[in-house]
């Protein structure tokens, strides 16, 4: 975790890596499949007078994202056949994903919502398995490529990346859709899958011997010391030593008793931006806003301000360090809640409309980017893909809980009040980061034996 200051044209200057530049393709890679088994396939749905509560049922497709920790540890170990050997571990498993992404993808262009509904469900469900294991391999590819002191540099172009990806599948699908029906929509997004398939082929292999070899870990070698199994058994739990418990052991083995705190920072870190965002189109309209009004706002300067938040804070990391501008997301994430509660009180005037999407999506590119270095400062090399995905995983359950009941606090109370207490949600978020900044000398000392761990 190097907080060491760079000039400003050397912090500029991360964006020109190699390993940077290649993170624009694979985050556009990470963020193709995305709308397609969410908005996108829901608008696909009405369009095509399939029932509401039909298409309720499809948001279940969407647990995929949130449980992909239980699949992470056969990422990070599990050798496929052919593609490991020719490609490596990471590239093998992207690759793999890939395809099966695409052909996902075409058998939904091929498939009639009307009458094959069932089918066309089974299909954005294996989209959406395939585009969560991609996850899981993209984002230990990008902490294993490069040293750590670039990893918010990485975060940055990732996040531009998959911000055009939703940009292609979203607006662009629809646009196709519109003009030439919903199976070329579909089949011109398959074919986009190549996008990723190219990172793949220019992109070198970061993965070590050590760590696939689970026989070098010492818990297997305990464990294989004292179990009373024989056979298939003891090889079972072998393997689950080294695939599943040695990671979590090695996480707190190396951060102790900031182990906890570490975990309770991951997880409440966005709860103030995602418990207030069901509610962010409602008050849109509830002002007095249009439809057209919104999509062009939040189209032109939301997406834009997204990508430019998410590049500046690629370039305040390398400037100043990660734990400085991880409080500075924080508190921004938080303060632009206010925001909307002011918009809240407002006639429906677009500069206002402007003033807070802008605000607001600044911050949500920054604090990404941020996050997403220091997450990834966290993980060592040798459990890579399964820790990333605990964090990943853990960092959207609490927001998500504390946003269920956020529009029964709008009835009850009103949009002035629930901004002001989505704002306030974001404190405990801003004191761990303030608590662990004063420990930074242990949270190195355990980042540095991770990036030595492989």
């Amino acid at each position: 975790m190097d907080d060491s200051r760079r000039s400003w044209r050397d912090a500029v200057a991360v964006y020109t890596r190699p390993t940077v530049l290649r993170m624009l393709l694979l985050g556009f890679s990470a963020g193709l499949p995305f709308m397609l088994v969410f908005s996108t396939l829901t608008a696909w749905l009405r369009s095509e007078d399939v029932s509401r509560t039909a298409i309720g049922f499809f948001a279940w497709v969407g647990i995929t994202y949130s449980i992909k920790v239980l699949w992470a540890p056969v990422v990070d170990r599990v050798r496929l056949p052919l593609l490991t050997g020719k490609l490596g571990q990471r590239r093998g498993w992207m690759l793999a994903a890939q395809c099966l992404i695409m052909l996902g993808l075409v058998g939904m262009a091929l498939t009639d919502p009307t009458e094959q509904l069932t089918q066309l469900a089974l299909l954005a469900l294996v989209v959406a398995f395939a585009s969560a294991t991609q996850d899981i391999t993209i984002d230990a590819f990008r902490i294993e490529s490069d040293e750590l002191q670039f990893q918010a540099a990485l975060a940055g172009t990732y996040v531009l990346g998959y911000r055009l990806a939703l940009l292609a599948t979203g607006a662009g699908a629809l646009f196709i859709a519109d003009a030439v029906g919903w199976m070329a929509a579909y089949l011109a997004m398959a074919a986009l899958v190549t996008i990723g398939m190219l990172a793949v082929a220019i992109s070198p292999e970061p993965s070590s011997p050590e760590r696939l070899d689970i026989e070098t870990e010492p818990l297997v070698i305990a464990f294989r010391e004292k179990t009373p199994f024989k056979g298939f058994m003891a090889e079972a739990g072998a393997w689950i030593t080294g695939a599943v418990i040695a990671p979590l052991v090695d996480f707190f083995r190396r951060f102790g008793t900031l182990a906890l705190p570490i975990l309770a920072l991951i997880g409440l870190y966005k709860a103030s931006d995602l418990s207030m965002a069901a509610m962010a189109n409602p008050l849109y309209l509830d002002v007095g806003y249009s439809l057209s009004q919104i999509g062009a706002i939040s189209g032109m300067f939301g997406v834009a301000m997204t990508i430019a938040g998410g590049l500046v804070g690629g370039v305040m990391v390398a400037r100043f360090g990660v734990m400085p501008m991880l409080l500075a997301g924080a508190i921004g994430i938080a303060a632009t809640n206010l925001l909307f509660a002011w918009l809240a009180t407002m006639q429906p005037v677009l500069w206002a409309l402007t003033m807070t999407i802008t605000g607001d999506n600044f911050f949500v590119g920054f604090s990404a980017t941020v996050f997403i270095a220091w997450m990834s400062s966290l993980v060592s090399r040798r459990y890579t893909a399964t820790q990333y995905a605990l964090f990943s995983s853990l960092m959207t359950l609490p927001g998500k809980f504390l946003g269920g009941p956020s529009g029964w606090i709008v009835d009850q109370a009103g949009y002035v009040f629930f901004f002001f207490y989505a704002s306030a949600l974001g404190i405990p978020a801003m004191l761990l980061v303030i608590w662990l900044w004063s420990r930074q000398r242990v949270l190195a000392a355990a980042s540095d034996r991770a990036s030595k761990n492989h």
